[in-house]
């Protein structure tokens, strides 16, 4: 498998539940999946039909090896089957009761689920025990993919899913081959026995399939053969790798030559009324010109940079809603102050927005901490999604929403980073006006403006304004692994002027 992205479970979960069902394949670094306004496209839906046994799994995973495009999502509808009542148990551990007909699926939960995931949301999926009959207690948190593959018995047999999904496959197979596929996968792995197995299939299996299952191929705009299908399945993946080139994004040129932006009487681009600006002190001021010293060293340069982050964390913080508290004091007196009850995240963009880590936890002990790792692409300067490490409660919508989020970076240029970061962040239900972003300079056109626009609640906090954005392209050698030879290639990147430099290289004593 090449490049798993760490967004979503480990693979290879045990064939006894649906968790090993549903899996993504991708490709390191995930594109930009939404527009300059921030907001995102779509996946790309492919749904994929057939008898119990057909081989609906295996062309999924077919698919999904041969796209070779980040990211592809796989979701079964096994996962959704309806939970059991004792009763219902008990006939299911018989071999009394109907897992092949529509009314054992949860449906309502099926629809919301790839509804949202078709929107690029992150979801929490149900976990079903093959062995037990019966859902478990726990979830399958998945997200990132812009090609969902969607595989079930009954996926077209819905009129409100299949307007969910932009290709609709059917999985044609021999009947017999079908049963013998299904008698050796039910009895290694999930433990049935033969004359169970047969009792099941004449009683409910091939009934169904024949009255539920086979009519819905009529809405299928493919049929693939159960077995030898490679020509069926490169057309599949041929047409969808061009419903994808189609939607294809670029960015970064666009948020660093905004107009319309209004202008001062030195004709420098006015802020949004969304950036904070901490007020210029000589303290501050001072703490700026150690940082920008090309002859700083290393142990002053993250002593400032700690102290500098304490400032704007607590900028950050008198944005928050805390409601009035009045308290009694050891002398008796009353004190009338602010009661700070909120949920709070601290997410940094990996490694450079790290660098406000220590300062928040210097202000809230307690912070709880994720991270993000954005990188740009070499050749083409677009932000890409490597890695996501997101607290708990931000994993879950219903806690998402109640939750705020102080987002750090070291600097504002393009703001390709901070846009990809607050587009995850909302896709995860995080609510707009309850992101801060945090950073130590930005600059004063380009990218900002586009992040504003986008993202109106968004407040940002930082200790510069600098004036200069320049597109830049550096030197790097590399080692050729095959041959060993040092060669060295360009990469391009945005500076702010004056600037800081590299930020994180310095604050980790690291080189580019």
């Amino acid at each position: 498998m090449n490049g798993q992205l760490p967004l979503t479970e480990e693979l290879g979960e045990s064939s006894l539940t649906t968790r090993g069902k549903n899996r993504v394949l991708a490709q390191p670094g995930r594109a930009p999946w939404y527009t300059i306004e921030g907001r995102p496209l779509e996946a790309y839906v492919i749904g994929i039909a057939g008898g119990s046994a057909s081989g609906k799994t295996r062309v999924a995973q077919e698919i999904l090896k041969s796209l070779n495009v980040p990211s592809v999502l796989v979701v079964s509808q096994d996962s959704f089957y309806k939970s059991l009542t004792p009763e219902e148990s008990k006939r299911a551990f018989n071999n009394e009761y109907d897992f092949d007909c529509p009314a054992a699926f949860d449906w309502d939960t099926l629809r919301e689920c790839v509804s949202e995931l078709k929107q690029m949301k992150s979801v929490e999926i149900p976990v079903y025990s093959f062995v037990e009959h019966q859902r478990t207690k726990e979830t399958q948190y998945l997200y990132g993919a812009s090609v969902i593959i969607l595989e079930g018995l009954f996926v077209l047999s819905d009129p409100d899913l299949r307007k969910l999904i932009d290709m609709k496959v059917f999985v044609q197979c021999d009947s017999d081959l079908m049963l013998a596929r299904r008698i050796r996968r039910d009895i290694i792995e999930r433990g049935r026995d033969t004359q169970g197995i047969i009792t099941q299939y004449l009683k409910f299996v091939k009934p169904s399939f024949d009255d539920f299952i086979m009519p819905t191929s009529r809405h299928a705009d493919v049929i693939v053969p159960g077995a030898s299908n490679t020509v069926a399945i490169d057309l599949i993946v041929t047409h969808v790798r061009r419903q994808l080139a189609d939607r294809a994004l670029s960015h970064r040129q666009t948020l660093t030559s905004l107009n319309g932006c209004q202008k001062d009487s030195a004709g420098h681009e006015i802020l949004p009324p969304t950036v904070v600006v901490l007020e210029q002190t000589p303290q501050l001021r001072g703490v700026h010109t150690v940082l920008r010293d090309v002859n700083c060293t290393r142990e002053d340069f993250i002593h400032f940079a700690t102290r500098l982050s304490v400032n704007i964390v607590e900028e950050a913080l008198r944005l928050l809603p805390c409601p009035n508290k009045t308290v009694v004091t050891p002398t008796g007196n009353e004190y009338h102050g602010k009661e700070f009850h909120l949920h709070l995240c601290g997410i940094s963009i990996q490694r450079s927005g790290q660098c406000f880590d220590r300062g928040l936890r210097r202000v809230i002990r307690d912070a709880v901490l994720g991270a993000l790792l954005i990188q740009q692409d070499d050749q083409t300067g677009e932000p890409l999604l490597f890695h996501s490490t997101l607290p708990p409660r931000l994993k879950k919508r219903e806690t998402a929403s109640k939750t705020y989020v102080l987002l750090s970076d070291s600097q504002i240029g393009t703001a390709a980073a901070i846009i990809m970061a607050i587009r995850v962040l909302l896709d995860h239900g995080v609510k707009e006006d309850h992101i801060v972003v945090m950073c130590f300079v930005i600059a004063q056109s380009g990218g900002v403006h586009a992040l504003a626009k986008a993202f109106p609640s968004v407040r940002i906090v930082t200790s510069a304004v600098d004036p200069g954005l320049e597109q830049r392209e550096i030197p790097i050698q590399e080692v050729d692994p095959s041959t060993g030879i040092a060669q060295t290639r360009t990469k391009k990147c945005w500076a702010i002027l004056p600037g800081v430099g590299n930020f994180g290289n310095r604050y980790f004593g690291t080189s580019v």
